[in-house]
């Protein structure tokens, strides 16, 4: 139950960050850059914000810097930004999955799902890296 707890704070932190970067990349950026622009300048920015979310969850819900326990919550995280992404993508968009994904730019659509591997592996790497204290 730890590590579910962790794995949604981790989700919100960092969907909350997309979801406020979206609303200005969205109107502003995009209009005027193109959309692969605009995606491309935002992930430097939320690669910052999974570092920092990641750091903060893992001190904040005290999660062993052991393998099982940190991957446990970056693919809790995972699943649940990846069921908010294609529940917008459906209800939304009315699109299929198919529509969606042959929507996405091939280069800043593969950024982004290499983002989302990073953000799934995060508190696993920042225990490799022991950027975190033990808990």
């Amino acid at each position: 139950m730890h590590c579910v707890k962790a794995g949604l704070a981790y989700f919100a932190l960092v969907f909350g960050t997309g979801f406020a970067l979206g609303a200005i990349r969205v109107p502003f950026l995009a209009p005027r850059l193109g959309e692969r622009t605009a995606e491309l300048l935002e992930t430097p920015l939320m690669f910052i914000a999974i570092v920092f979310a990641a750091r903060y969850v893992v001190r904040r819900f005290s999660i062993a810097p052991l393998p099982w326990p940190r991957l446990q919550v970056g693919l809790i995280a995972l699943a649940l930004v990846l069921a908010a992404e294609l529940s917008l993508v459906f209800l939304l968009q009315h699109r299929t999955l198919a529509e969606y994904v042959a929507s996405r730019d091939p280069i800043s659509g593969s950024v982004y799902l290499l983002l989302l591997a990073v953000f799934a592996l995060m508190p696993l790497i920042l225990a490799k890296l022991r950027l975190t204290p033990p808990a």
